[in-house]
């Protein structure tokens, strides 16, 4: 049978979620939790890998074994092997078409951002840092220019696989709460460093130390070197995908509730 799982994860103590001969990635430990659990090897497939110090709310993974388990099985069962700071949130048993990355029909990402003088200390690691004040209508004036289908190589790492640059930012959402900014990020797919690339461009778009026609100018550039610095991982959250409605996948977790 094929079980899909949704995964929330504190990605500060992992490099990343691929697995890697040090064993220290989420994947890794997900699959060793399982295998536990299942008392047989897993391998399992993400709908997006996240990087070093990434955090996950609902990350969607699938699997094929031969074992029966009652979903409240899978989550007691599976948590039981599995690190704190990881932990499974809910379970489905699916077709065996469903694919965890090549049927979504999109992906969401959520930045938690903190203005402040001082850098954050309880939320280290969980959030980002702006220690200069942003201005709301500039940014919301300057994401409108990433809106729609277009070549990202401005903002695509050098380790980057994807087949093609091209992709569909469909909404990006800025709101105030607060000390903290959220960003919200709706696309067809990603490019390694996307977000964070972005990221940082905004902020400087932000803080007054750019404009939006600058923004522009970087994106029709397809020039990495024009754009601002990668933006710290801290603040970064997959919130995962989602897929034809039919196929009754959640899109939320409990893991969302405590954001800002």
């Amino acid at each position: 049978m094929r079980v899909a799982l949704g995964v929330s994860y504190r990605g500060t103590a992992y490099q990343g979620w691929q697995s890697q001969p040090g064993g220290r990635t989420v994947q890794d430990q997900l699959e060793r939790a399982l295998a536990q659990f299942l008392d047989a090897p897993v391998r399992v497939m993400c709908a997006g890998r996240t990087d070093a110090g990434v955090h996950a709310l609902n990350q969607v993974v699938h699997l094929d074994c031969e074992a029966q388990r009652e979903p409240f099985s899978w989550l007691r069962g599976t948590n039981r092997f599995l690190p704190e700071d990881i932990a499974v949130q809910w379970c489905r048993p699916v077709a065996e078409q469903f694919h965890a990355r090549n049927s979504a029909r999109g992906r969401r990402y959520v930045y938690v951002l903190r203005e402040s003088p001082v850098r954050a200390s309880l939320e280290a690691g969980l959030v980002g840092w702006s220690f200069r004040p942003l201005d709301e209508v500039a940014l919301n004036l300057a994401v409108q220019r990433l809106i729609g289908e277009h070549d990202f190589t401005a903002f695509r790492s050098a380790e980057c696989q994807a087949a093609s640059p091209v992709k569909t930012l469909r909404e990006i959402r800025v709101e105030r709460r607060g000390a903290y900014w959220r960003f919200e990020f709706d696309a067809s797919a990603f490019l390694h460093h996307m977000v964070r690339n972005i990221m940082g461009c905004l902020v400087a778009v932000g803080n007054g130390s750019r404009d939006a026609d600058w923004l522009t100018a970087v994106l029709q550039s397809r020039d990495r070197s024009l754009a601002a610095p990668t933006f710290a991982a801290d603040g970064l959250y997959f919130a995962g995908p989602y897929y034809d409605p039919g196929l009754q996948i959640p899109e939320t977790t409990a893991a969302m509730d405590w954001l800002p």
